[in-house]
């Protein structure tokens, strides 16, 4: 993770890009892989844990309509979240992240391992669905993580 942190940084540097991070179920992980990277400080703007329904909705302003109707765990709050934190944080990019770690609460509709990332650069948006299986709380964390900082990396360039 620290190699593609690293990367990550280099080309947000080279770019001249600010980045911010609203977190759900990372807890905070996306922002502690960004900083343990020296140089961090040029590019990482903002992170938040957002982790419950109603810091999403008190911090990030996420509709509380949109998280009764489609759940904290959803493309819908993903996408509000990520809008949200791009207005806060006024970065050239910005980064949500929420969904079902477990390893209990999953459902049928929503198992454990079900991730929403959103990611937001100028007037582009996108929002993406990933199911992690057979994996611990840590490792859906750490999976999670990784597509993110892919993401920013596409996203990027």
């Amino acid at each position: 993770m620290k190699k593609l942190s690293r990367k990550v940084i280099n080309v947000l540097k080279k770019k001249r890009l600010k980045i911010s991070f609203a977190e759900s179920c990372t807890g905070g992980l996306l922002s502690s892989a960004i900083t343990s990277v020296s140089g961090s400080s040029k590019v990482f703007s903002i992170g938040l844990v957002t982790y419950s329904n109603q810091s999403k909705i008190n911090t990030l302003k996420v509709p509380k309509k949109t998280i009764m109707k489609h759940g904290s765990v959803s493309y819908e709050t993903c996408l509000a979240m990520v809008k949200s934190l791009n207005r806060i944080a006024k970065t050239n990019i910005s980064v949500s992240i929420t969904g079902m770690a477990g390893p209990k609460r999953g459902t049928k509709k929503k198992p454990v391992g079900l991730v929403f990332i959103g990611i937001k650069k100028g007037n582009k948006t996108l929002v993406k669905k990933y199911l992690f299986k057979n994996k611990n709380r840590n490792s859906i964390q750490r999976s999670t993580v990784n597509k993110a900082l892919n993401l920013i990396l596409s996203f990027a360039k």
